[in-house]
C-alpha cells in the first residue's frame, strides 16, 4: 500500500493551517482582541487614540481593553485621569454595571477635587438607575416600579449630588429631571401596593399607604390617585366626614378624575391575564 496520497493529504492539511493561523490572528484583531506585545509598544497617546477609535464604533470592550491597558502602563498623568472616565463610561455602555461602579468609586477615591467630579456623580446616577435591568423587563416591559428599588434609590442620592453640590455644573438640569422620574417611580411603587390593599379589603392599609405616598412624595404624578385611594379607603370605612375631605381636596386639584365621577376606578386587569406569561404587566393605572 503507497503511503504516496495520504501523506499528500497531510502535506495540504498543514500548508492549510499554516496560511489559517495570521488568518486567526487577524480576525481576532478585526473583532476587538490585540496582541498584548503590540499595546505594550504603544505610546500613551496612541494608547488614548485607539480606545476612543473604539469608543466612537461602538466596541466597547476593545475601548476598555486600551483603556486598561494605559492606566497599567502610564499610573500618572492626565491621560490616566481621562482614560479612567471614559472607561467608566464603556463599561455602562456594555452593561457591565458592576464594573463601571467600581471604576466611578476608584475615581472619587483618587482625583475627590477633579473638575469632572460632578459628572462622575452623574454618571453614577445613570448606572444605578438601569443596574438592576435585566433583559426580560426590556423585552416584556415589565413594571420596574415592582422590582427592588434599592439601585434606583442609590441612584437617586448619586444625583441629588449633582444637583445639592453642584447646581451650576451642566449636569444639574439633567439630574434633577431624572430625580423627578425616580420620585414617580418610588411613588408608582406605594400607589400600587395601596391599590393592592384596596382589592383585597384592607382600607385601613390603603389609606395609610396612600397618605404615605403624600407625604414623602407630595408632586409625584400619583397624587391623585392616592387621594382617591384615601377617599374610597374611608368610604368603605363609614367615615363619611374624611371621605368628604378627601372628594372635596380632589374636585380642587383634578375634577376630572374617574373616582369622581363614578366610574369603574380602580379598574383592575383580569385574573385571568396571569395565565398568559407574555403578557405585559398591567396595573389600574395603565
Amino acid at each position: 500500500m503507497s503511503l504516496r496520497p495520504a501523506l499528500l493529504r497531510l502535506s495540504g492539511l498543514l500548508v492549510v493551517v499554516a496560511i489559517a493561523m495570521p488568518g486567526c490572528a487577524s480576525v481576532k484583531n478585526l473583532f476587538g482582541g490585540d496582541d498584548d506585545a503590540a499595546l505594550e509598544t504603544m505610546t500613551v497617546e496612541e494608547l488614548y487614540a485607539q480606545a476612543r477609535a473604539s469608543m466612537r464604533g461602538g466596541n466597547w470592550a476593545r475601548a476598555e481593553q486600551h483603556f486598561e491597558r494605559l492606566m497599567a502602563q502610564y499610573p500618572y498623568g492626565p491621560y490616566t485621569e481621562q482614560a479612567l472616565m471614559e472607561m467608566a463610561y464603556a463599561q455602562y455602555k456594555a452593561g457591565k454595571h458592576e464594573e463601571s461602579i467600581s471604576t466611578i468609586d476608584r475615581f472619587l477615591r483618587t482625583y475627590p477635587t477633579h473638575r469632572n467630579v460632578p459628572y462622575m456623580y452623574y454618571l453614577r446616577g445613570l448606572v444605578n438607575s438601569g443596574r438592576d435591568t435585566v433583559f426580560l423587563q426590556r423585552v416584556w416591559t415589565l413594571d420596574p416600579s415592582r422590582r427592588d428599588l434599592a439601585a434606583p434609590h442609590q441612584a437617586h442620592s448619586d444625583l441629588a449630588v449633582v444637583v445639592e453640590r453642584y447646581p451650576n455644573s451642566r449636569y444639574a438640569e439633567d439630574a434633577r429631571a431624572r430625580m423627578a422620574d425616580l420620585v414617580d417611580l418610588f411613588a408608582r411603587h406605594e400607589i400600587e401596593t395601596a391599590l393592592y390593599y384596596l382589592r383585597r379589603g384592607a382600607w385601613v392599609a390603603a389609606a395609610n399607604r396612600a397618605e404615605y405616598l403624600l407625604e414623602t412624595y407630595p408632586d409625584s404624578m400619583y397624587r391623585h390617585d392616592a387621594i382617591a385611594v384615601i377617599g374610597e379607603s374611608h368610604v368603605q370605612l363609614g367615615n363619611e366626614a374624611l371621605a368628604a375631605t378627601a372628594r372635596e381636596k380632589l374636585q380642587a386639584e383634578a375634577p376630572d378624575h374617574d373616582w369622581l365621577r363614578g366610574a369603574n376606578w380602580p379598574d383592575y386587569p383580569w385574573a385571568i391575564r396571569k395565565l398568559n406569561p407574555f403578557a405585559p404587566e398591567r396595573s389600574p393605572l395603565d
